[in-house]
């Protein structure tokens, strides 16, 4: 039985509902990332965040139907990989996806990463479009995007992506990409909300905000990204961590603390380095 938590919803640009903070799956696998999924599931969880290249789809399949709770009640994103970008390969990637996970449709499909140098996207974004016209998917986005290639999206297919996943966390703001999707009414999403490893929660004005709010570091860097207008997706095998998570929406920062946090930001802040206009993802 699922706990009763009190998650707000983001509207999306199509209409459709999404809950403003979600569980990511990353290296979530075999039958110690299945406990997991459930537990988070029956914390109250009802987004989760998985993808072809995480190599769970089936574990978070099976942990949706473990968990009891309806289908209906959760918010299943997945993404494509980048081998799949051609329009046939991205509809056939897109059925499997579906299949793999054991339901009958998705509520959020993301192009993981726009790979500008192979220059796939727009036909990937095409056959997502078409795949949402069959049912298949509730809303389709992108992720890793800059916005000469939301531009290209939009001018190109005449559909904006509802989302735009990408790295956000205190040593790399991304203010930019945020203010840019915000204009195109594209909702940011953040993966790795919190980086990657602890130094970001040792920073002393962090854990001052956590005294002070009697909060712990991650659930004031969370509410951070909740107050820019950001969806987190943090990803923790810590039962409690995903208890503690969700637990974000009952208290907010000032505009001074907010901008105390925006200052950490560095300009090579991102955790692996990885330029969306250079990137080439991993297959």
């Amino acid at each position: 039985m699922m706990q009763e938590k009190n998650i707000p919803n983001v509207t999306l640009n199509d209409g459709i509902l999404m809950p403003a903070i979600g569980l990511g799956t990353y290296q979530m696998r075999g039958g110690e990332g299945l406990n997991q999924i459930v537990a988070a599931i029956k914390d109250g969880y009802t987004a989760i965040d998985t993808a072809t290249n995480y190599d769970n789809e089936g574990v978070v399949g099976r942990a949706i139907k473990r968990s009891g709770v309806n289908r209906a009640d959760l918010f299943i994103t997945s993404k494509l990989p980048g081998k799949y970008h051609r329009y046939d390969d991205a509809t056939r990637a897109i059925q499997e996806s579906i299949y793999r996970l054991g339901l009958d449709y998705l509520d959020l499909f993301l192009i993981h990463w726009p790979l500008p140098k192979r220059d796939h996207y727009v036909e990937a974004f095409q056959a997502m479009i078409d795949a949402q016209k069959r049912g298949l998917i509730r809303s389709i986005g992108v992720s890793n995007f800059e916005p000469e290639h939301l531009d290209r999206l939009i001018k190109e297919t005449g559909v904006a992506p509802s989302v735009n996943q990408v790295e956000i966390h205190p040593y790399w703001n991304n203010q930019r990409i945020v203010e840019e999707d915000a204009n195109r009414g594209v909702v940011t999403e953040a993966w790795s909300p919190l980086g990657r490893g602890s130094a970001a929660l040792k920073e002393p004005v962090i854990k001052e905000l956590a005294d002070k709010y009697g909060k712990n570091v991650g659930q004031i860097i969370l509410r951070w990204h909740e107050q820019r207008g950001i969806i987190p997706i943090p990803k923790s095998s810590s039962l409690e961590h995903q208890r503690l998570n969700l637990d974000t929406f009952d208290f907010s920062l000032t505009a001074d603390e907010m901008d105390k946090i925006n200052s950490l930001t560095k300009p090579n802040g991102r955790v692996d380095g990885q330029d969306p206009n250079e990137y080439e993802e991993f297959e």
